[in-house]
Parts: C-alpha cells; structure tokens; sequence
C-alpha cells in the first residue's frame, strides 16, 4: 500500500522536493497572472478545510486556490465539528477522508493534526498548530525567492517572540535549504529546544548556522531578510500586558533595518499590530514585501496541494 504524503512539518519534504513545490507554486502563479486561470487539474476533487483557530489567509487562500484548480472546499469552523469534544480527531478524519481528496487542518495544538493524519486515507497540510506553520513559511520562501532570486547562502533574522509556530517552521526550514538563521528574543522566549536541536542537524548538514541571541541587533546585523510576528498570538491573551512590555526592545523600526543589509526584506505573517512588533514606517515601506507575501499563499498552497495530490 502506498504512503500517504502529509505535510505537517516543513522536514516532511525533503530539499529537493521542497524546490519541486516551489517551483510548481511559481508556474501556477504565472500561469493564473497571464491567462486568469489554471488548468483544472482539481476537476471533481474536494478539499475539506478544518478550522480550530480562525484566519483570513488561511481560507481564503486555501479555498481560492481550489476553486482556481477546479475542484471545491467545504469550510468546518468549531461549531461544525467540536473536534476533541463532541467528535474526537481519529473519527473526523475517518469519515473526512472517506468522503474528500485531501484534508487541510489549523489546529491549536499539533498533536490534533497529527491524529487527523494517522487515521487519514489522503494527505492532510498543517494550516497552523501550536508547533509549526509550514504553509506560511512555502509562502515567505517563496517570496523570497522571487525577489532575491536564490534561498541558499541567505541570512534571516526573525525578531520578537521566537517560541512560536513561525519560527520553529523558519528555523527547520532553513537549515533544509541551506540559509543562516539568526533569531533575537529575550530569554524564556527562545524556540523549543528539541526544534532548536533539529534545524541546527539540518544545518550542520548544509553548512549554515542556526543562532539566538538576546539582542536584536546582533541578529539583524547584515541579514538579507528580518521578520516578525505578532508579540501575542492567539491563546497568549491573557499575558497581553506583561508581553507588550518584555518585547518593547523588539521591536522592529527603521533604525533596527538599517542594521540589516541595505536590500534586506522585511516580512511579516499578518494579521500585524503597528507600534507594537513592528513600527508603521517598516511595514509600510519600500523594504516590506508582506502583501506579496500574503497573496502567496494561495500560489503556495496551490503548488503544494498540486504536488501532494500527485504523490497520493
């Protein structure tokens, strides 16, 4: 019987499948900007799309892309499922994949996603968990790659709160590919040491480093893309007052940029909060690509769902 391909993980793509999915991401995108369409290569296929967490991108790009393909999303919110209350995660994937083609899921808590996946008959992408957002980071590369027009040999800076999905997927992803990582936060916000652990074996294996330090600077200095992330994420409400002050230093200005090499990016996952992670003059600058990096999420998740398909 063969493997279902999953995406849970940035490392459940090897580098060089990983480049397959980017590149493909990128003939759909063309494809769609010179022609207004894609090939219907989803015709009769359905994605069904599970949502714990709420989000903007997440459907959006998800159920666009789609429809772009040809086939069809069915949206589940909370109230739909009560996944781990009313239904428990092994039946909702029995009977999801019993009657679709593949399975998307944004889940608070990664284990949930990985249940969806072990009882899955077709492949099943993590739209977030509380561990890892793959699908963002296919995205960031992406449009990173479109403008720098390489990933190997780079340097990314990621600021603010390092113990988060983001970070964990950029580090990960990183030392896959070949590009130094540096990460500035304050101590008790340093990534998962088993994560930390992994993209540094990853990296030793592509000669790049993988770094934290508690100081901004230090890991902004030269880097050809700094990045950020909301100081408080969803389920971090109630620290709201105690993070907005440990993070202050953190945050993201002009004078920080300039740190970073003069034609470095700047990236943000969104939704974001000026004055707080980032300065308003940052992200609505000329060095900020965090529109682009939001539409490519559908060319990344079209690529991505394209290429999983094709393996299942």
């Amino acid at each position: 019987m063969r493997k279902i391909p999953h995406f849970l993980s940035i490392t459940d793509l090897s580098a060089a499948e990983f480049w397959q999915v980017l590149k493909l991401s990128k003939r759909l995108k063309d494809e769609h900007k010179k022609t207004g369409l894609n090939k219907t290569l989803f015709k009769n296929k359905t994605l069904i799309m599970i949502f714990e967490k709420p989000s903007l991108r997440t459907r959006i790009s998800f159920e666009s892309g789609m429809t772009h393909l040809g086939g069809h999303a069915i949206f589940l919110g909370p109230s739909d499922i009560g996944m781990g209350s009313r239904e428990e995660p092994r039946d909702v994937s029995i009977v999801s994949s019993s009657v679709c083609d593949i399975i998307m899921a944004r889940t608070f808590k990664h284990e949930t996603v990985e249940n969806l996946a072990r009882y899955s008959t077709v492949p099943v992408i993590n739209a977030l968990s509380d561990l890892e957002h793959p699908c963002q980071i296919l995205a960031d590369f992406m449009t990173i790659w479109e403008v720098k027009k390489k990933l190997t040999g780079l340097t990314l800076a990621f600021v603010g709160d390092a113990e988060n999905n983001v970070t964990h997927s950029l580090a990960l992803g990183c030392g896959l590919l070949g590009m130094n990582f540096r990460v500035g936060a304050p101590k008790g916000y340093w990534m998962k040491p088993t994560v930390l652990a992994q993209a540094q074996a990853l990296a030793k294996k592509t000669g790049v480093t993988i770094q934290q330090t508690t100081k901004p600077q230090d890991a902004v200095k030269g880097a050809d893309v700094v990045i950020t992330d909301t100081w408080v994420s969803m389920g971090d409400e109630k620290e709201k007052k105690k993070r907005l002050k440990i993070f202050q230093p953190y945050q993201v200005t002009s004078k920080l940029m300039k740190l970073a090499d003069k034609k470095a990016l700047f990236l943000h996952c969104l939704p974001a909060y000026r004055g707080n992670e980032v300065a308003a003059e940052v992200i609505d600058g000329p060095q900020s690509v965090v529109f682009a990096e939001a539409e490519n999420r559908l060319h990344a998740q079209k690529g991505l769902m394209v290429y999983l398909l094709s393996k299942s």
